[in-house]
């Protein structure tokens, strides 16, 4: 029995970073999220053995079961998108119809396979697997069958991802509305694990499809379970920390419905000018927590009049209209103090360098350093 080495090397870590991933994460299977997680870590342990039952040559010894992961792999996108939604949204409920059309896609691989499922023995099936041994008609009708599901899977998670990424825009921007600070909550990690994963499962399904045709990767076939693995150990590793995070956290679902005026005008410029004071007067912006919550107790006025007040008259939201003023104030302390760069993003309020950095460009078309520079020079 022929063993890919490397592959089986790498494929059996991933399994041990799964089976230890589902182990640390099993008190959070009481939440929403941590449900979903599991579900994730599941499928993709089942994706990891489905690959060892192909790299080992165990699939010599129980040829009736080939492909049988292929149904179960279509899940994974569907449960990326379940796991990204109940993150970010703690009150998320999965729907009927968002769980029918996710078991669609196993349902039309079930489908394609049905030659394979009741029609084609175990001997034949191992037979394909040698050029000297396998049916012409058989193998064309399996190579058709792979290259089908394999386009399938890629357009089917793809959807999701797609999905999820257009989730986590929904999210960020209403974290806005009520944090002055967001990184943590953001997941901003998530969006770059997207990313990657559809990279993964892309070269995953071109690789797989090629073999299939006669053209054989040798080295992509050895380095990508490595930049597989890394991935995976990345998202549990953030993804264990997350929950943690947002263990007592508490969020609703994303609203797509504009929001309408229920103040009047007068009211609005009442509230703007409190809000106004409660930057310039109490330099509230310099609280590196500050929330829409705590600037609505300390002045006095709901949340959702503040909300509207900065929404339809102010024209901006919670979280540009603090930093605004952090920035602001940066500027006059490179302009004038000797302050390291470090120092000043952490005396206007801002948690690290990197968030001062990329709020402070974002207003300026400039870094604070080279604000910085720029003042040196014309003196």
């Amino acid at each position: 029995m022929a063993v890919d080495l490397i592959p089986t090397v790498v494929y059996s870590s991933m399994m041990g970073v799964v089976v230890s991933s589902i182990v640390r994460g099993a008190k959070s299977y009481n939440s929403n999220q941590g449900v979903y997680l599991f579900a994730l870590l599941l499928l993709l342990l089942i994706h990891i053995l489905g690959e060892l039952y192909i790299f080992t040559g165990v699939y010599q010894y129980a040829p009736a079961i080939a492909g049988f992961q292929l149904p179960i792999r279509m899940l994974v996108g569907p449960a990326f998108y379940f796991y990204a939604a109940t993150a970010m949204f703690a009150k998320f409920k999965v729907t009927t119809k968002q769980r029918v059309f996710a078991l669609s896609g196993p349902i039309a691989i079930l489908v394609l396979m049905v030659p394979f499922l009741f029609f084609i023995s175990p001997e034949q099936k191992l037979a394909l697997a040698d050029p000297l041994t396998r049916d012409p008609s058989l193998w064309r009708l399996a190579v058709t069958t792979c290259v089908v599901t394999a386009i399938v899977f890629l357009v089917f998670t793809f959807v999701y991802l797609f999905a999820a990424f257009r989730l986590h825009a929904k999210h960020t921007a209403k974290l806005m509305e009520k944090y002055s600070t967001i990184e943590q909550r953001a997941m901003d990690w998530l969006k770059v694990l997207l990313v990657l994963w559809g990279f993964i499962w892309l070269v995953y399904a071109i690789n797989y499809v090629a073999g299939l045709l006669g053209f054989k990767w040798h080295i992509l076939g050895s380095i990508f379970p490595f930049i597989e693995l890394v991935v995976l150990i990345t998202f549990t590793h953030f993804a264990l920390k997350q929950i943690e995070f947002f263990e007592n956290e508490e969020d609703s679902e994303p609203e797509d419905k504009p929001r309408e005026t229920v103040i009047s005008h007068d009211k609005m410029e009442e509230i703007s000018e409190k809000l106004i004071l409660a930057m310039t007067e109490k330099t509230l912006y310099k609280d590196e927590d500050l929330s829409l919550n705590r600037l609505s107790k300390s002045i006095s006025v709901s949340e959702n009049y503040i909300s509207e007040t900065l929404s339809q008259y102010l024209k901006t939201n919670f979280f540009k209209f603090v930093n605004h003023y952090r920035v602001e104030e940066a500027k006059k302390l490179l302009t004038n103090s000797d302050k390291l760069v470090s120092t000043i993003a952490y005396d206007v309020g801002f948690k690290s360098k990197s968030t001062f950095n990329s709020a402070f460009k974002t207003m300026t078309g400039t870094t604070p350093t080279a604000f910085k520079k720029a003042l040196m020079t014309k003196n």
